[in-house]
C-alpha cells in the first residue's frame, strides 16, 4: 500500500497514469475535446473577452504614463511573435525534429515591465480592482477611466492589502503594478522561487513572505490571510476568473499578428500553440482567447515537467482540482520553477478539459538544451520553463495526430508560447546557457 493512496487500483482504474507516476516523458490526447461549435456551456464568452479589451484600451494612458517601457506600444501590454527559422532547422538536423510548416516564438519573455506571460492577467485583475475601488468611492462612473495618479485616489488605495501566492511570475506581475498603484502586497512565495525574483519584489515595494512548502502552502497560506482582512483582496491562481480573462485578450493580439504576416488560419491551414503550463491558467486563457478566435482552427497542447504534471494528472482521473501531484508520489521538484506546482486551477481546469488538444510532459534536462540551442541559433533568451512549449512541434510531428485529423504538416503555423526570461540577472543567464 502506497503512503499516497493505493497507486496500483489509480493505475488499474487510469492505465494512462502509469508513465505519469514514473515521471517519465509522456504525450497525452484529450478524448474529452469539444468543438467550439456545440454548446459548451464555459463560464466566460467572447463578449468578455470584448469588454476587457475596452477596458485595457481605457487605462492605456495610464500604463504608459508610469511604466515607460510601454509608451512604444502606447500602454499596452503586448509581445513580439517572431518566426524562429534557424531554430527550427537545427532541430530538425540535429536532434531529428521533423518539423514542417513555419515555427514561431511568441515572444511573452519580453513583455514590459514584468518580462513574463503573468503581465497579461496580473495587470488586469489589479487594474479592475482599483477601478472598482474607484467606483465605489464615487470618483468615477463604471465606464469612466480613474486617474489612478490622484493623491486621494492613493490614499484609499494604501488602506487596502492585495495578497498573492506564486512560484515567482505572477508574484512579480502583482507586486508591481500594486505597488505603483498605492496597494500594500503581500506576495507569498514556495520554497522553489528564485531569490533574484524575490530581490526583485521588494525592490519594487512588495513585501515578500517565504513558505517552507510549495506552490500549494504558499497559495494556501496567502489565501487564507488575506481574505481575514477586511481591506484585503486576493489574487487566487487557483480560482481566478480576472486573471483568466486577461491572458485571453492575448488571443486578439495573435490575429493581429497573424494577419499582418498574411498568414491565413482556417480548417486547411490550421494553427498549433504549445504554451508551458503550471496551474493552467496563462495557458487556458490565452486558449480559450483563441478558440474563441480561431474555432476549431486551433489546436492548443500544454508542456508541463515531468515532475509537476499538475493540469495532466486532474484531466486524466477526471478529478481536476480534487487531486495533487503529491497523491501520487510524484515529488514537485524541477527547475522550472514557474511550472511547479501541484494541483490545477479549479476555474481553468473545467475549460481545459474541454477546449485543450493534449497535454505532453518534458524533462528538466531538455528545458535547458533548448534554451542553448534557441540562443545560439537565434540569441533569443528564456528562462527555462519558457523553452517546454517549444519541444512540442516535433512531438506532434512524430505522433499521427495529423493523419489522424487529415491536416498537411506543410500548411501547419506553429506557435511555441515563451512565457518569461527577460528579468533573468546576467550572472544566470550564463549560467543556464553553460547547460
Amino acid at each position: 500500500m502506497s503512503p499516497f493512496r493505493n497507486l496500483a487500483e489509480w493505475i488499474r482504474l487510469y492505465p494512462e497514469m502509469e508513465p505519469v507516476i514514473k515521471m517519465s516523458p509522456v504525450f497525452w490526447f484529450n478524448s474529452r475535446l469539444k468543438s467550439m461549435e456545440t454548446d459548451l456551456s464555459l463560464p466566460l464568452r467572447r463578449m468578455d473577452m470584448e469588454r476587457g479589451r475596452d477596458f485595457l484600451e481605457k487605462y492605456a494612458s495610464y500604463i504608459a504614463e508610469v511604466f515607460p517601457s510601454t509608451r512604444p506600444l502606447g500602454g499596452h501590454i503586448q509581445s513580439p511573435l517572431r518566426e524562429i527559422n534557424r531554430f527550427k532547422f537545427f532541430e530538425n538536423e540535429k536532434h531529428g525534429a521533423q518539423i514542417e510548416g513555419r515555427m514561431f516564438l511568441k515572444c511573452d519573455s519580453d513583455l514590459a515591465v514584468a518580462g513574463s506571460i503573468k503581465a497579461r492577467g496580473g495587470f488586469f485583475e489589479v487594474l479592475q480592482f482599483a477601478h472598482k475601488l474607484a467606483v465605489k468611492g464615487g470618483f468615477i462612473k463604471d465606464e469612466e477611466a480613474a486617474k489612478f495618479s490622484l493623491p486621494e485616489l492613493m490614499k484609499l488605495f494604501s488602506k487596502y492589502t492585495i495578497g498573492v501566492g506564486s512560484t515567482g511570475n505572477l508574484g512579480l506581475s502583482i507586486g508591481i503594478i500594486s505597488a505603483k498603484l498605492g496597494f500594500k502586497v503581500n506576495v507569498y512565495m514556495s520554497n522553489d522561487a528564485k531569490e533574484w525574483k524575490k530581490n526583485l519584489l521588494r525592490d519594487a515595494g512588495a513585501n515578500v513572505i517565504e513558505e517552507e512548502g510549495d506552490f500549494g502552502v504558499a497559495i494556501t497560506k496567502g489565501r487564507n490571510e488575506t481574505l481575514s482582512n477586511p481591506y484585503g483582496y486576493f489574487v487566487d491562481d487557483e480560482n481566478s476568473s480576472k486573471l483568466f480573462l486577461g491572458y485571453s485578450l492575448a488571443g486578439f493580439e495573435i490575429q493581429q499578428q497573424l494577419d499582418e504576416l498574411g498568414i491565413k488560419i482556417d480548417k486547411e491551414h490550421p494553427l498549433f500553440v504549445y504554451s508551458p503550463c503550471g496551474v493552467g491558467g496563462s495557458p487556458g486563457g490565452v486558449m480559450f482567447g483563441l478558440k474563441n478566435i480561431f474555432g476549431d482552427s486551433v489546436h492548443c497542447f500544454f508542456a508541463e515537467p515531468t515532475h509537476s504534471p499538475a493540469v495532466l494528472t486532474g484531466l486524466i482521473t477526471g478529478k481536476r482540482e480534487k487531486v495533487s501531484v503529491h497523491d501520487f508520489g510524484i515529488d514537485n521538484i524541477t527547475e522550472a520553477d514557474g511550472l511547479a506546482v501541484g494541483r490545477p486551477s479549479a476555474f481553468a481546469s473545467s475549460i481545459i478539459d474541454k477546449l485543450v488538444s493534449g497535454i505532453y510532459t518534458v524533462e528538466d534536462e531538455v528545458l535547458f538544451r533548448l534554451l542553448k540551442d534557441l540562443f545560439e541559433t537565434e540569441n533569443i533568451f528564456v528562462e527555462p520553463s519558457a523553452t517546454a512549449g517549444m519541444i512540442g512541434p516535433g512531438l506532434i510531428q512524430k505522433s499521427g495526430y495529423f493523419s489522424k485529423h487529415n491536416i498537411n504538416p506543410l500548411n501547419v503555423t506553429h506557435i511555441a508560447w515563451a512565457t518569461g526570461g527577460s528579468l533573468v540577472p546576467e550572472n544566470l543567464r550564463v549560467s543556464f546557457l553553460k547547460g
